[in-house]
């Protein structure tokens, strides 16, 4: 299946998810997951209106979004969100590179973004990485140290304080998931009422999952395989 034929199938997914979630299809963001893809595929990608791309890695990213910026012939906007693991030493490119951070944990992380953005007056948008499923082997803070963590990032200048993200149980099982998923949404029910009025997004739900993730509130969802086919692992 070609990609353009890949892309329509996924959005067709999400218009259907949203109709049954009542809720409109412009609700919900497309972030397609392009980690270990190659640029031509991005660009490729953009021609079916995509703007919005995931990475994982940030040496792989930086590569890709300069290549990407010597191509001035390109005028339409491209938002880059980062989603994986982030790790004090590679804040600053991150910060330079990326208009959204999604794994977010830890105050500190946050500290040096807010430093490196302020060197470069940039504002980052940021989301808070949950660990909904409570396995020791996925990053993210617990459910109970949401709101305590995102008092102290919304004080943080530079960065905005979007909401929260999830990476769910690998499981079948959509009852589990959808626990999950409610618990995430809960937690950003919480933080609204706590004051914090920029939680609006949830960026949680991937290929397998989507359409639970759309019904429990989802205005992100992640696309990886789905979109670009089978990955090379070997990072």
């Amino acid at each position: 299946m070609s990609l353009q034929s890949q892309f329509e199938q996924v959005q067709q997914r999400i218009a259907q998810a949203c109709l049954q979630a009542h809720r409109k299809p412009s609700e919900v963001s497309l972030i397609a997951v392009s980690k270990t893809f190659p640029l031509a595929l991005i660009l490729e990608a953009m021609g079916y209106g995509q703007h919005h791309f995931g990475e994982n890695y940030v040496q792989e990213a930086e590569t890709k979004i300069l290549q990407f910026k010597q191509l001035n012939s390109l005028s339409q906007p491209i938002r880059w969100h980062f989603i994986g693991p982030l790790q004090s030493n590679k804040t600053k490119p991150v910060a330079e590179y990326f208009d959204w951070v999604h794994s977010i944990d830890r105050l500190k992380i946050a500290q040096r973004l807010s430093a490196h953005c302020a060197e470069i007056h940039k504002t980052l948008n940021i989301l808070v990485q949950v660990n909904t499923s409570n396995e020791s082997t996925k990053s993210g803070v617990t459910p109970e140290q949401v709101l305590p963590l995102c008092l102290q990032l919304q004080q943080l200048p530079n960065i905005k304080l979007c909401g929260l993200m999830t990476i769910t149980s690998n499981t079948n099982d959509s009852k589990l998931l959808e626990t999950e998923f409610a618990l995430c949404h809960s937690l950003l029910q919480q933080l609204k009422t706590s004051g914090i009025h920029t939680a609006t997004e949830l960026s949680m739900g991937m290929s397998a999952d989507l359409e639970l993730a759309i019904k429990h509130g989802a205005t992100m969802v992640r696309i990886g395989s789905a979109l670009f086919g089978q990955r090379n692992t070997q990072h």
